[in-house]
């Protein structure tokens, strides 16, 4: 059976329609939140369009289908 990687995991919460927030992301990675954060540049960097939205409170990130 494949092992998941972190990287890997945050790439499909952020696939999903509703997007993860930060604490979700933290939550399924264990990485505090400066890693968190510099994972999603790393997205961007990767060429990836990373939108930010609102969940209530909480800000939202969700890669944009192309």
């Amino acid at each position: 059976m494949p092992k998941t990687t972190k990287s890997a995991s945050v790439t499909a919460l952020l696939q999903r329609d509703e997007g993860a927030t930060l604490a979700e992301l933290i939550d399924a990675t264990n990485w505090l939140p400066h890693t968190t954060r510099a994972a999603l540049t790393g997205l961007r960097k990767k060429g990836h369009i990373v939108d930010r939205s609102k969940r209530g409170t909480e800000t939202c990130y969700r890669i944009a289908s192309a």
